[in-house]
């Protein structure tokens, strides 16, 4: 099976790590999957939520030093397991 992040990798391999990076993800707008996307994050990270015109979708920016590229692509293999979840 060939690793989807590959190309994501190859981008993030060009910046220096520990680094700030911004995480946005649109999730339906219902608690326990929203409470599912903020336990990807750390305690520090800065979170913006959203609510789309109709309050069925939240936007979620999230804020965060990672260490390295490999721990942003496990945060985003997690997000991927969460039901409606899009990765912007």
């Amino acid at each position: 099976m060939s690793d989807p992040f590959v190309k994501l990798r190859e981008q993030l391999a060009l910046q220096e790590w520990p680094n700030v990076y911004l995480f946005k993800f649109i999730v339906p707008n219902e608690s326990d999957l929203l409470a599912k996307v903020m336990s990807l994050f750390g305690e520090l990270a800065e979170i913006a939520l959203h609510e789309s015109k109709t309050g069925k979708y939240i936007s979620v920016s999230a804020k965060e030093v990672m260490m390295d590229v490999d721990s942003i692509i496990e945060i985003y293999i997690r997000a991927a397991e969460i039901k409606g979840l899009i990765a912007l």
